[in-house]
């Protein structure tokens, strides 16, 4: 396909590799474009025409055909950098990662216009994507869960990392304390998740909801009460009172959905309040749910990225108590 030119609108001419494309799918490879989202907003408010003419996101272009396209200004960000200081234990002119702490919301959102990691993270001139309050964020974490998170420092990185995590180029691995013991060292649970109908701060495994694969192995298990804990009985799970520590991996990546999977198999998540037992048996203070490691082929260098981070103490604090 050839570009007429680099400034906006763009016009280009259907090349014999697009022939039949669908409309939405090609422009969201255009890198003023950067995702099927973007590109349906744009076909949706008239904005890509077909040889002069509107057409729908499914329209299948032909050869020959000319597109032009108006592609707004990225929206200008009004966050101000906040001085905070995290572990980031790789960073280059691309993309970093950064190992965030519990307690520590992701991006701006409704009642955290402040103290994010987004906002602590604006000096390392993080960049891409359409949300100019989540400049560089390709993934997230929940503000009570600790770990790993790749971020983007320029468009381009930003739409490759978008799609690599589509296309599940991405290994994401947790490390997750449950309730209840395990009768197999392995497993998978493949359950859809969309938001709860009933209360919508909650998400639930559900037939109409996207799809959502994740894998678990079983480390560690423990059958006793913790120490220090003689009066208090064992936390009950699908499969009897004690704990396990599960390697996880994201083949997925939906909100909440470690969470979610392990409560709808009968093993919630040590110290989730919100999908687990009310009663935080061993005193967790969160969910006991860390990123533990990334690893992936660099979406500019194709160079193999790996990051670990250690248990925090917090946590690794609890399963010295299980002994």
């Amino acid at each position: 396909m050839d570009s007429g030119s680099d400034q906006q609108p763009l016009e280009l001419i259907v090349g014999e590799a697009e022939d039949g494309a669908r409309l939405d799918v090609l422009l969201a490879g255009l890198a003023a474009v950067g995702s099927r989202a973007a590109a349906q907003k744009l076909i949706a408010g008239g904005l890509a025409l077909v040889d002069g003419e509107p057409r729908a996101k499914n329209f299948r272009v032909r050869r020959g055909q000319r597109l032009a396209v108006s592609v707004p200004p990225p929206p200008v960000s009004d966050l101000v950098p906040e001085p905070m200081t995290f572990d980031i234990p790789y960073e280059d002119p691309y993309l970093l990662v950064v190992d965030k702490p519990a307690g520590i919301v992701t991006h701006p959102a409704k009642g955290h216009d402040s103290g994010t990691l987004v906002h602590g993270l604006l000096a390392h001139q993080i960049a891409g994507g359409a949300n100019p309050h989540r400049p560089g964020i390709v993934h997230r974490l929940d503000k009570e869960t600790s770990g790993l998170l790749i971020v983007a420092k320029d468009e381009e990185t930003h739409r490759l990392l978008v799609g690599m995590m589509a296309a599940h180029e991405v290994n994401r691995t947790y490390l997750a304390l449950v309730h209840g013991l395990f009768e197999t060292r392995e497993g998978t649970v493949e359950a859809p998740v969309a938001r709860d109908s009933r209360v919508r701060q909650r998400m639930a495994v559900s037939r109409g909801g996207r799809e959502a694969v994740t894998h678990f192995r079983v480390l560690k298990s423990w059958t006793g009460r913790p120490r220090g804990a003689a009066g208090t009985p064992g936390a009950a799970g699908a499969h009897g009172g004690g704990f396990s520590l599960l390697e996880v991996q994201l083949e997925t990546g939906r909100t909440h959905q470690i969470r979610v999977h392990l409560a709808a198999i009968g093993h919630p998540v040590a110290g989730d309040r919100v999908y687990g037992q009310r009663r935080d048996t061993l005193a967790v203070g969160r969910q006991f749910l860390h990123s533990a490691r990334l690893n992936f082929h660099h979406p500019r260098t194709d160079e193999m990225v790996t990051v670990e981070s250690p248990l925090p103490d917090d946590l690794r604090q609890v399963l010295d108590q299980l002994g």
